[in-house]
């Protein structure tokens, strides 16, 4: 029989009818997948551990009620379980002048750490929470609410200065409900429903969550939270996009010499010679975070991306510029805008090191495009409409010594 009788003597067929009752269940998974669950029980604080100073956590009313202490530094209530990609969903209540924030993606060791961030190695004290944290401000005068900074580590990397509207949904004195995303280098925040910070980020992909109470003079002010709910979404990672010992993958165009050394590729030019090289990944991508080492010994090079292999120097597209001397982190856009965000001298000191090895990263998606050196935004494009997809592609220039180095090249993906 073809039709199964179904709801008061209508007939479907019977390959419909299965098909329909897959995608039932189905959906209910995906529901049931997707639900957030508790990541505070209500009644105790089983799970959280405080780190940094003394202020008082105790639990009220089924919420965490932080209270202010006088000299001790910033306190954190810090989960034991540390998360990747969620959704974060509270609410939460401050007292008038008292600082607080939900720290997220955190971390705290026992041993000093050192990072890659500017010009310098920032070493982080043992026992020094640090890590993204989402504002909740004091200052009315000021109102960045919802905005992102960087405790212990950074500063501020996305404060609503130029957000207006997500610094004003606020409300002093009265319960406010936070929406945090996190989804591999994207991290977004709302307040009361209204789009707040929208961050590209992706020097920390996972860490702890915590609760902030801020030093203080003043003691007795109390910040409450409550309704604490997380949806979790797995967690994103690095995966190599090199081999780091043969140039599988890549396919090299124009002139210039191409040579694996010690873990690296080592990219040389001669000045005399007036055609470009390139080294081209196999692959188009089209939305997509990347980084790279890199070290600049001579001359002039680029991370190239969304690239086609056309024009008079053998490709055209964007490239995050690598230089020897400047320029570090800028975006140009060969065969088309030229220059599209060229930083100044004095902005290059702040986050290249020359001589030595340099991080970059660059993320683009849609129309959302940031490049990173060495931990510090350097060039970034909110809507750009010219390129959607290309292949990848370093360089070494045209007329110009060049001596260059390159390695831990690497793509971010969902973690399995």
């Amino acid at each position: 029989m073809d039709s199964i009788a179904f709801l008061h003597g209508w007939m479907i067929p019977r390959k419909l009818f299965i098909t329909f009752i897959s995608l039932l269940c189905l959906g209910g998974a995906l529901l049931h997948a997707a639900e957030s669950s508790p990541i505070f029980d209500g009644k105790t604080l089983n799970g959280w551990v405080q780190r940094g100073g003394k202020a008082k956590y105790v639990v009220e009313d089924g919420g965490i009620v932080g209270t202010s202490v006088v000299n001790t530094p910033n306190s954190f209530l810090c989960t034991e379980k540390e998360y990747g990609d969620f959704i974060l969903e509270l609410e939460l209540k401050a007292d008038a002048g008292l600082n607080s924030g939900v720290q997220i993606r955190s971390h705290c060791f026992e041993k000093e750490t050192t990072y890659d961030f500017g010009g310098q190695p920032l070493k982080i004290p043992a026992g020094r929470v640090h890590g993204c944290q989402v504002e909740v401000d004091h200052q009315p005068s000021r109102r960045w609410s919802g905005g992102i900074y960087e405790e212990g580590r950074r500063g501020w990397l996305n404060s609503l200065e130029k957000n207006k509207a997500g610094g004003e949904a606020y409300k002093f004195g009265d319960w406010n409900k936070y929406r945090i995303e996190c989804v591999g280098d994207s991290l977004k925040t709302w307040v009361n429903g209204v789009p707040a910070a929208d961050l590209i980020d992706s020097v920390t992909l996972s860490g702890f969550i915590a609760l902030q109470v801020h030093g203080t003079e003043k003691p007795g002010l109390q910040v409450r939270f409550r309704n604490l709910k997380l949806e979790d979404l797995g967690k994103h990672a690095w995966k190599p996009l090199w081999d780091g010992k043969t140039l599988s993958g890549w396919h090299t165009i124009g002139h210039g010499d191409w040579k694996i050394e010690g873990g690296a590729i080592h990219a040389t030019h001669a000045k005399d010679v007036k055609e470009f090289g390139h080294l081209v990944t196999d692959k188009t991508l089209s939305d997509f975070t990347v980084r790279l080492k890199y070290k600049a010994v001579s001359g002039n090079s680029g991370l190239y991306f969304r690239i086609e292999e056309k024009g008079a120097s053998g490709v055209s597209g964007f490239q995050a510029e690598i230089d020897a001397e400047k320029d570090a982190g800028g975006l140009y856009e060969t065969n088309g805008r030229a220059w599209v965000s060229q930083p100044s001298p004095e902005d290059v000191k702040k986050w290249f090191r020359p001589q030595e090895w340099n991080t970059m990263s660059v993320s683009a998606h849609g129309g959302r495009i940031a490049v990173e050196v060495n931990g510090h935004r350097t060039a970034e494009l909110l809507n750009d409409k010219s390129r959607a997809e290309g292949k990848l592609a370093l360089q070494v220039h045209a007329n110009l010594d060049c001596d260059l180095y390159f390695k831990d090249i690497e793509i971010l993906e969902r973690a399995k």
